[in-house]
C-alpha cells in the first residue's frame, strides 16, 4: 500500500507541478486568457486537496 501512495503522491505532484507552469505561461502571454487561468487554478486546487486525502 505505501508504494501505491507514493505513486499517487507523486503522480499528483507532477500534474500539480504542470498545472503550475501552464498558468505562469499563459499569465505571461500579451492577453492572458483569465478563463483558463481560472479553470487551471481550480484544477490545481482539486488536486492540492486530493493530494491532502492521498497523504492522510
Amino acid at each position: 500500500m505505501a508504494v501505491s501512495v507514493r505513486g499517487s503522491t507523486a503522480t499528483l505532484e507532477a500534474k500539480h507541478a504542470r498545472i503550475e507552469t501552464q498558468i505562469a505561461q499563459e499569465s505571461q502571454r500579451p492577453q492572458p486568457d483569465w478563463s483558463t487561468i481560472a479553470q487551471l487554478k481550480k484544477e490545481k486546487l482539486r488536486l492540492k486537496e486530493e493530494l491532502s486525502r492521498v497523504q492522510h
